[in-house]
C-alpha cells in the first residue's frame, strides 16, 4: 500500500536529520580527533605568548657617586597592518612628524605583508612591524594622544558596529609599543675614552657594551633575561589567571670606577685649552694616585660623544694613552738613573764628562741640546743630558739596564682593565747593538705607552713600588650593597726605598730655575718631574720636526698624592716638553690640588697664579647636570 503523502514528508525529514547529523558527527570527529593537535597548536598561537623581559643595564658612577653612564626606559615603536585598513597613507602622515621619521618610510613600513600560507590557502599577515626604536615615552604619549584624536575618515559620518569597531582598533591598536631602554651619558663626553659606549646586541634586542668600561664589564653591566609565558583575550589583554611561568629578569650591577668626574673635567677642559694654544695632532693626560695605582683621569682629545659615537672617525674614538705607541724620549732617564742608583753603581753626586755636546761612541756621536761639560747625576736628571744618561746607562752595563727596564713593566700590558692596551716594544738582548746601551738610556730604541711612562713615574714616587693600574673600584647593586670590591694590587719591588728617593732628590731639580720644567712649578706645593721630547720614527727613520712633547711630574714632592703625566702629539708652536706639556700640568695640578684641599708643603710667598684662581666646583655640577640631562 502505497505511502501517504504525509509519511513521505516525514520519512524524508529522517533522512535529512540523520544525514545532518552524521554531518555534523562526521566534523566533530574531525575537528576534535583528526585535527585536534593542528587547532590546539593555533589557539595557542592565537592566545598564548611568551614574553622576553630585558633587565635594566647597571650605572656607571665615579668614585663621588656622580652619574657617568645611566639606562632609561624608552619604547619600540611597532605597528600592526592588519589593523589598518587602507589608510596606511593618513596614519604615515600622523606619525612621521611625532617619530621625526620620514613619512614615505612610514608608508613603506605599514603595507600588508604576507609571513607564510596556510595549507588551507589562507594568507597569515605579518602583525608585528618595527617603525622606530628608542623612543621616549613622552613622545609615546604624544602619539598615542595623536591617533585616540585623528578620525582617520570617518568624521561626520553614522559608523556601524563593524566601523566603530575597526576605528577604535585603529585608534588604539594598531599602533603598540615594546619595552626598550635607553643607555644616556648624561656629561657628554666625559671620560668617553674610559667610559667606552653600547650598541644593539647580535639579536638587536638588548644593549651590549662596544668599547671601554662597558665592553669589559658587558656581563656585570647587563644583568640576565626574564620571561613571562601566558594567555591574551581576543582583545590583546592579558588573562592574569591563566599565566603559566614567570621568571623575572635580573638587573644588571652598578659599577663603581676610581675616576673622580671633577679631576677628570679639569684635566678635559685643560686639555682642550693645550690643543687651542699648540695645534697638536692630539694631547692625552692621566692622574694616578701612586700610593695604589689608582687612575683618577685619564683623557684624550680629539675625543667622542658617547651618545652618539658614530658621529667621529675611529681615530677619535682611539684611548691613545694604553693604545699608542712611541719611543719615549728623554722621559725615560728616570729609567736608567733609577737602575744605577738602585744597583749602586752611582751616586748622585757622582760626575760625568758630557762632551760638551758631541759624545762619540761604537763610530756614532751622540749630541746634547745644549753643550754640558762636567755634570753631576743630579744635574744629568735636572738638564736632561742625553750623554750623561748615555754614560750613565754604559756604567751600569746592558744586563742590568735590561732588568730594570722589564721590572718597571715595559714590554708587558699594565693590566688596566680596558681593551686595546698594547705592552710596547723591549727588544731582547740578543737584539741589542753595540750602540743600544748609548741610545736607550735616551729613550731611543723602545717604544712605550704613556700608561707606562705614568706608572713608571708612580713607582718613583711610590718608594719603588710598582702597583698595577686601578679603574674599578668596587660592584654595587640596586640598594647599594657591595657585590665586589677591588684593592690595589702592589706588583714588585723595581728598586729600592732609598733609590726611589734619591731620584725624587734629581727630580725636584727638574723644576726649578735650573731645569727643564721651571714652568711646572707650583705656587704652594714642590713638584718632581721629568720633561721629555721624542721625534717620531717614520719608515725611513726619525722625521725632522715631527715630535712627541711630555711631561710627567708628581707632588707634593716628599708625600706625592699625585701623578700626572701630559703627551702631545706633533705640538706647532714648540716641540719642547718644557714649553707644551709642562704648563699644561701646572694648571692641571694647581686646580687638582684646589679641588681635593691638598695641604700645601711650601709657605704662601706671592699671589697665586692665574690657574690656580680657576677654582673649580665641577662635581657638584656635574650631578646637576647629570639629573638635568635624564
Amino acid at each position: 500500500m502505497p505511502l501517504g503523502l504525509p509519511y513521505r514528508r516525514l520519512w524524508l525529514l529522517t533522512v535529512l536529520l540523520v544525514a545532518a547529523f552524521a554531518g555534523l558527527g562526521a566534523r566533530l570527529v574531525h575537528l576534535q580527533v583528526l585535527r585536534h593537535g593542528e587547532l590546539l597548536e593555533k589557539a595557542r598561537e592565537n592566545t598564548e605568548r611568551t614574553f622576553l623581559r630585558q633587565p635594566r643595564r647597571g650605572d656607571i658612577r665615579d668614585a663621588r657617586g656622580n652619574l657617568l653612564a645611566t639606562t632609561v626606559p624608552v619604547k619600540t615603536v611597532c605597528a600592526d597592518p592588519t589593523l589598518i585598513g587602507n589608510r596606511q597613507a593618513r596614519v604615515a602622515a600622523v606619525l612621521a612628524p611625532l617619530l621625526k621619521t620620514n613619512q614615505t618610510y612610514l608608508l613603506e613600513r605599514l603595507q600588508l605583508r604576507v609571513l607564510r600560507t596556510e595549507t588551507n590557502g589562507q594568507p597569515v599577515f605579518d602583525k608585528h612591524v618595527v617603525l622606530k626604536h628608542k623612543v621616549r615615552l613622552e613622545e609615546w604619549e604624544r602619539i598615542q594622544q595623536a591617533m585616540a584624536k585623528e578620525g582617520f575618515g570617518c568624521e561626520g559620518r553614522k559608523l556601524g558596529r563593524k566601523d566603530r569597531t575597526f576605528l577604535r582598533n585603529l585608534q588604539r591598536k594598531a599602533i603598540f609599543t615594546e619595552d626598550d631602554q635607553l643607555r644616556v651619558y648624561p656629561n657628554q663626553t666625559l671620560a668617553a675614552h674610559v667610559l667606552g659606549h653600547v650598541g644593539p646586541s647580535e639579536d638587536g634586542k638588548n644593549l651590549e657594551g662596544k668599547d671601554g668600561i662597558e665592553r669589559v664589564l658587558n656581563s656585570k653591566l647587563s644583568g640576565a633575561k626574564g620571561w613571562l609565558q601566558t594567555e591574551r583575550d581576543h582583545g590583546g589583554a592579558e588573562l592574569v589567571a591563566n599565566r603559566q611561568q614567570e621568571v623575572r629578569p635580573s638587573d644588571g650591577l652598578n659599577v663603581v670606577l676610581t675616576l673622580d668626574a671633577g679631576l677628570q673635567y679639569i684635566v678635559e677642559t685643560e686639555l682642550a685649552e693645550g690643543l687651542r694654544e699648540q695645534e697638536p695632532i692630539s694631547i692625552s693626560a692621566t692622574i694616578v694616585r701612586p700610593r695604589t695605582g689608582e687612575i683618577l683621569a685619564m683623557a684624550n682629545l680629539p675625543t667622542f660623544d658617547p651618545n652618539k659615537p658614530g658621529d667621529v672617525a675611529d681615530a677619535s674614538r682611539r684611548n691613545r694613552i694604553i693604545t699608542d705607541l712611541a719611543e719615549p724620549g728623554s722621559t725615560f732617564k728616570i729609567v736608567v738613573v733609577a737602575a744605577a742608583l738602585n744597583e749602586g753603581v752611582v751616586r748622585l753626586q757622582d760626575r760625568f764628562d758630557c762632551e760638551h755636546g758631541r759624545f762619540l761612541f761604537a763610530g756614532k756621536v751622540l749630541h746634547d741640546l745644549h753643550p754640558y761639560g762636567i755634570l753631576s747625576v743630579e744635574q744629568i736628571i735636572a738638564k736632561s743630558s742625553n750623554i750623561g744618561a748615555a754614560k750613565v746607562g754604559i756604567k751600569l752595563g746592558q744586563e742590568r739596564l735590561y732588568e730594570h727596564v722589564r721590572n718597571f713593566g715595559f714590554g708587558h700590558r699594565t693590566g688596566l682593565p680596558l681593551l686595546g692596551e698594547i705592552s710596547g716594544i723591549v727588544h731582547p738582548l740578543s737584539r741589542w747593538t753595540k750602540l743600544s746601551i748609548s741610545r736607550i738610556p735616551m729613550g731611543h730604541e723602545i717604544a712605550v705607552t704613556p700608561l707606562q711612562m705614568v706608572m713608571a713615574m708612580s713607582t718613583i714616587a711610590n718608594d719603588g713600588k710598582l702597583m698595577r693600574p686601578m679603574l674599578v673600584d668596587r660592584l654595587e647593586d640596586d640598594e647599594g650593597n657591595v657585590v665586589a670590591q677591588y684593592k690595589p694590587q702592589f706588583v714588585r719591588q723595581t728598586i729600592s726605598p732609598a733609590a726611589a728617593r734619591q731620584m725624587v732628590i734629581a727630580l725636584k731639580q727638574v723644576v726649578s730655575t735650573n731645569g727643564t720644567a721651571n714652568r711646572a712649578k707650583l705656587d704652594h706645593f714642590v713638584v718632581a718631574g721629568k720633561t721629555g721630547t721624542a721625534e717620531k720614527v717614520g719608515p725611513g727613520g726619525y722625521e725632522r720636526n715631527k715630535n712627541f712633547s711630555s711631561f710627567l711630574g708628581f707632588f707634593p714632592a716628599d708625600d706625592p698624592e699625585l701623578c700626572i703625566s701630559v703627551v702631545l702629539d706633533e705640538p706647532k708652536r714648540s716641540h719642547v716638553g718644557g714649553l707644551t706639556a709642562a704648563p699644561i700640568f701646572q694648571r692641571i695640578a694647581e686646580r687638582a690640588a684646589n679641588y681635593l684641599g691638598l695641604r700645601p708643603d711650601l709657605p704662601p710667598a706671592q699671589p697665586p697664579t692665574e690657574a690656580r684662581a680657576r677654582v673649580s666646583h665641577t662635581g657638584p655640577r656635574l650631578v646637576a647636570q647629570a639629573r638635568s640631562n635624564l
